[in-house]
C-alpha cells in the first residue's frame, strides 16, 4: 500500500536521500549498502536442521524432509544463501526392511577424512513396527559429500537393542565422542541421553554413560524425552543442548554444562539447567522450537540453528505437520561466559543489538512499549531492521517482541515506539537512513522527519541529536 507524503515531507526525505554521495565525497560517512542477511524461515519444511561451516568454504546443511523418505542435502557460501541452494538427494529408504519407513534427523560428519550422515530409520508397514526406530549411517565414496555416491555403512552399536535415535559426534580435546538419544530399558522415558567414546563411525569405544533422565515439568509435557543432543564448545566449558517433551508448542531447548578440562564420561561433570533455554515464544509468532545445531556466520560469530513453527494450532499429529521450518539467530553469551538463547526471533531479517559507542551499557531497548538506553533481557534489545518507504536507502526499526510497532521521530527531538496506523504521517516519521562508518567500525541512524538529526543514547532514554554528537554512534552487534 502506497502513502501519499506531504510535499515538506518529501522534500525532506529527498533532501536526506540525495545527500548521501554528496556526504560521501566529503568524506563522511555513507549510507550502507545492505549486506545480504538470513531470512527467517531460513528453509521452509526442514526440521531437525543441521547447518555447519567445512574448512572449504561452504555452509552445509540437511534435514528431516516432511515425507520422511530421503536424505538431502544442500550447501552454500554464506548462510542465507542456503534458502534458495540447490538440494541434492543422498540416498532413499529402501523398499522394505529396517529402513524402509520413516527417516529422521540426519547429521553429516567427515571423520577420518570420509563423509558420513547418521540418521534414524524404522521399518514400513504400519502399527506399532514403524516406531521400531534405530541409528545407521550412510557412507559417501568421494571428497564432494554433494556429488559421491552414498551407499549403507551399517546399524549402530548401540548398548541395547532399543528406539534410539538423534545422533552426533564430536571431538574434544583430540578424543572423538558419540552422543544419541534411546530408550533404556527399565527406564519409564520415551529416551534420555548418553554419552561415549567413539571407536569407528558405528562402534563405541567403551561403556556408555547416561547424562540425564527427563523428569523435569517441562520435559514430560506429552512424552519424556531427551533427545537431539547438540555440543558447543565456548568460555572454558561445554554446553550440551537438548530438546524435550513432545514436538508441538511445548517442544523446547534444555542445557548441560561440563567444565572443559572434566570427565566427560561422569555424569556429575554436568549440570542439568532447572529451567529450559529456549522455548515457544507467542509475541513472535515460533512455536516449538527445537532440535538445534550450533554454526558461526561470515563474521565468526556464533549461530543458534533450530526448527521451529509460526502457528500453534496443528491438525492430527504433530510429527505428520510439514511445517517445521528451519531457522537461524545469533547467540549471545551472559557476563558469566555463558549462552544466552533470548528468545526465537520471528520471521523476517534476522534483527540485531545497537550498543552505544559513548556508553557501552547502553543500548538500543524497550521496556513494553517505552524506549530506553539500557540493557535489559536480550530479546528487549534486538531490533529487525526492514526497507522504509521513502525511497531505497530509506529504513524502519521494529523491535522483535513488538513487531507491528516502530521506532517514530518527533520534532521536539522525542522517539518512541508506535503501532503501524498505515497513515502517511507515521509512514514520514517512521524512516530512518543507516549510515556507516568503517574507519570507527559505528552506524548512525538519520531520521527523515527532522533534517539533521540522529538517534542517539541521551541520559537513559533514546532521542535525537545532531551528528557530531559521540551519542548518535553505534555498535551494530
Amino acid at each position: 500500500m502506497n502513502f501519499a507524503l506531504s510535499r515538506r515531507g518529501f522534500l525532506a526525505s529527498t533532501a536526506a536521500l540525495s545527500a548521501a554521495p554528496i556526504a560521501a565525497r566529503a568524506g563522511a560517512a555513507a549510507p550502507a549498502v545492505a549486506a545480504p542477511v538470513p531470512v527467517n524461515p531460513l528453509v521452509k519444511q526442514r526440521a531437525d536442521a543441521q547447518v555447519f561451516q567445512h574448512d572449504d568454504g561452504y555452509y552445509y546443511m540437511t534435514g528431516s524432509v516432511p515425507e520422511y523418505d530421503r536424505l538431502v542435502l544442500r550447501r552454500s557460501k554464506t548462510l542465507a544463501g542456503l534458502a534458495t541452494a540447490e538440494e541434492a538427494v543422498l540416498w532413499r529408504h529402501e523398499a522394505s526392511g529396517p529402513r524402509s519407513g520413516f527417516i529422521w534427523a540426519p547429521e553429516l560428519h567427515q571423520i577420518d577424512g570420509k563423509w558420513y550422515m547418521y540418521f534414524a530409520a524404522g521399518p514400513s508397514g504400519g502399527g506399532d513396527d514403524v516406531f521400531r526406530i534405530r541409528t545407521y549411517a550412510v557412507v559417501c565414496d568421494g571428497a564432494d559429500p554433494m556429488t559421491g555416491k552414498w551407499s549403507v555403512l551399517g546399524e549402530f552399536q548401540a548398548p541395547w537393542d532399543s528406539f534410539n535415535l538423534d545422533s552426533t559426534s564430536f571431538v574434544h580435546k583430540g578424543v572423538r565422542y558419540f552422543a544419541w538419544a534411546q530408550k533404556e530399558p527399565g527406564i519409564d522415558t520415551n529416551s534420555n541421553l548418553y554419552i561415549a567414546k567413539l571407536e569407528s563411525p558405528l562402534k563405541l569405544a567403551g561403556k556408555a554413560t547416561r547424562l540425564t533422565v527427563p523428569t523435569l515439568d517441562w520435559e514430560v509435557r506429552g512424552y519424556k524425552v531427551a533427545e537431539a543432543p547438540a555440543v558447543l564448545h565456548r568460555n572454558g566449558r561445554l554446553f550440551m543442548t537438548y530438546s524435550a517433551s513432545a514436538t508441538d508448542a511445548r517442544y523446547c531447548l534444555g542445557m548441560l554444562t561440563a567444565d572443559e578440562n572434566a570427565d566427560l564420561l561422569d555424569p556429575k561433570s554436568w549440570t542439568k539447567s532447572p529451567q529450559p533455554v529456549f522455548k515457544t515464544c507467542t509475541e513472535t509468532s515460533v512455536y516449538g522450537p527445537g532440535h538445534n545445531s550450533f554454526t558461526v556466520d561470515e563474521k565468526g560469530r556464533d549461530i543458534l540453528v533450530y526448527h521451529g513453527r509460526d502457528y500453534e494450532a496443528i491438525q492430527g499429529d504433530p510429527l505428520f505437520n510439514p511445517d517445521r521450518h528451519t531457522r537461524v539467530q545469533r547467540l549471545y553469551f551472559q557476563a558469566d561466559g555463558t549462552p544466552d538463547f533470548g528468545v526465537p526471533v520471528g520471521n523476517g531479517a534476522t534483527p540485531e543489538r545497537f550498543v552505544s559507542a559513548a556508553d557501552p551499557k547502553a543500548l538500543l531497548a524497550h521496556q513494553g512499549t517505552d524506549l530506553i538506553a539500557g540493557n535489559p533481557a536480550l530479546a528487549q534489545t534486538q531490533f529487525r531492521q526492514s526497507p522504509g518507504r521513502a525511497g531505497a536507502k530509506s529504513v524502519m526499526l521494529s523491535p522483535i517482541l513488538l513487531p507491528d510497532h516502530y521506532l517514530v521521530a518527533a520534532k521536539d527531538g522525542t522517539v518512541s515506539l508506535m503501532k503501524d496506523d498505515r497513515s502517511a504521517d507515521f509512514a514520514l516519521r517512521s524512516q530512518f537512513v543507516r549510515f556507516e562508518d568503517a574507519a570507527q567500525g559505528t552506524v548512525r541512524f538519520a531520521t527523515i522527519a527532522v533534517a539533521g538529526k540522529h538517534l542517539a543514547a541521551i541520559d537513559g532514554r533514546i532521542g535525537l541529536a545532531r551528528s557530531k554528537d559521540p551519542r548518535t554512534q553505534w555498535y551494530a552487534d
